[in-house]
């Protein structure tokens, strides 16, 4: 079999469960080296032993707080002191609060996301990039579909992810001159952990989950997989993308709907 990322130095972040998972997994399983984060450590440690088993790339689980610029650095530099280089970040990490108006959200708890979500892939892109310039590697930022279509009483996380859509177009820019790409995906409804988790929150789960699958015009969610297959797509094929958002959505963007909240 033909290994799509053999022995490519991979960090990912938020990479023990969920969409970060499923991308650890697929570059294990094409060959790559790859360290991932998360602030727990019990998933990260048995997905290291899992995957380090079955090969034939491998990975190292290192727990990070992305939230705090000192474990990024960490991070980074743990990967380059095991591997002596970086060929592609991927940041992932990152949270979705439950969904609640304007009017009930605080501008402490705005920052607070904002710190997590989007300033958390800045810091990793900046302490990496010494060393991806060195290999004209490319970075990989996990957005969201909602940053380009909104979604209701998300307004803070959907800030989040239309910034990381604005902020790889930027980086793609200024990191050109180093051959280095800098893209984006942005994942519709997958069902994570953290997508159920939010079904659980609403009066019946089993309906919001069958809700969230008829959303996409393929009747169903993503998979983690298909989101690792996507990263894998642009990090290693995409030789020629760069500052590309690529929607991964199943067409939950197409076609009318009923959306109108006014009431009559």
């Amino acid at each position: 079999m033909s290994l799509r990322y053999h022995n490519k130095v991979t960090v990912v972040t938020g990479g023990s469960k969920g969409i970060g998972r499923g991308i650890v997994r697929v570059f294990v399983e094409n060959g790559a080296k790859v360290v991932f984060c998360a602030r727990g450590g019990a998933e990260g440690e048995a997905l290291e032993v899992e995957l380090n088993k079955a090969g034939p790339g491998s990975c190292k689980f290192v727990r990070c707080d992305i939230s705090k610029e000192e474990d990024i650095k960490r991070l980074i530099d743990v990967t380059a002191q095991r591997h002596g280089h970086i060929d592609c970040l991927i940041n992932n990490a990152g949270w979705h609060p439950p969904h609640k108006p304007t009017d009930a959200t605080t501008a402490e708890e705005f920052r607070d996301l904002l710190n997590l979500n989007l300033v958390s892939y800045f810091s990793a892109s900046k302490c990496a990039l010494p060393y991806l310039r060195q290999r004209r590697g490319n970075i990989v930022n996990v957005s969201s579909l909602v940053g380009t279509i909104g979604q209701k009483d998300a307004a803070p996380y959907v800030a989040t992810k239309g910034a990381i859509i604005s902020m790889t177009k930027a980086m793609a820019v200024d990191e050109s001159r180093y051959g280095v790409r800098v893209n984006c995906i942005s994942p519709g409804n997958v069902l994570t952990p953290l997508w159920e988790e939010l079904a659980r929150q609403t009066p019946d789960a089993a309906e919001a989950i069958k809700t969230g699958e008829n959303a996409q015009l393929m009747g169903r969610m993503g998979t983690e997989a298909e989101c690792g297959l996507a990263a894998l797509f642009l990090a290693a094929e995409a030789t020629f993308c760069t500052g590309i958002d690529l929607l991964l959505s199943g067409g939950a963007e197409l076609d009318y709907g009923f959306k109108c909240q006014i009431p009559s």
